[in-house]
């Protein structure tokens, strides 16, 4: 069984599935989380190529958030498109990732994402509320690579 599929229980990753519902029930924006083994290329590179692959950069108000986690190189990048990025302080994404680091140095990888997804999921309503109308753009499922 490869890292990426016996990183997280079935539980937790419907734990994780159910943060992301949440979060997008009160936002027009969208999140999505990626995990991989590693990355041959820089973590930051390849969670933007993630991002064009999972058309995440494709969302009408480019208000789309990806967490990318390498699981054998423990690294994790959470980046926002443009949408999001031009609202948010530079600080927003850095303490975003520090508290996920902190449940993720202490092995709760499930806590870590569900407290990050969350904390994404204010700013996107903040700044993106959901609307009468709004429809989820993308699949909510963890993607794997």
């Amino acid at each position: 069984m490869s890292k990426t599929t016996s990183f997280l229980s079935k539980e937790d990753e419907q734990e994780i599935v159910e943060a992301i519902r949440l979060a997008e029930s009160k936002t027009s924006g969208e999140i999505r989380v990626h995990i991989e083994n590693s990355s041959e290329i820089a973590h930051f590179d390849r969670a933007k190529i993630v991002f064009s692959e999972l058309n995440m950069d494709q969302t009408e108000l480019k208000n789309g958030v990806l967490i990318y986690l390498a699981v054998a190189d423990k690294q994790f990048v959470i980046c926002g498109d443009k949408g999001i990025n031009e609202l948010v302080g530079n600080d927003f994404w850095e303490s975003t990732k520090n508290i996920m680091a902190t449940h993720f140095k202490s092995g709760n990888f499930k806590q870590g994402f569900v407290d990050g997804i969350q904390k994404a999921g204010e700013q996107l309503q903040k700044h993106f509320p959901w609307i009468e109308g709004d429809t989820d753009e993308l699949s909510n499922e963890i993607s794997r690579g």
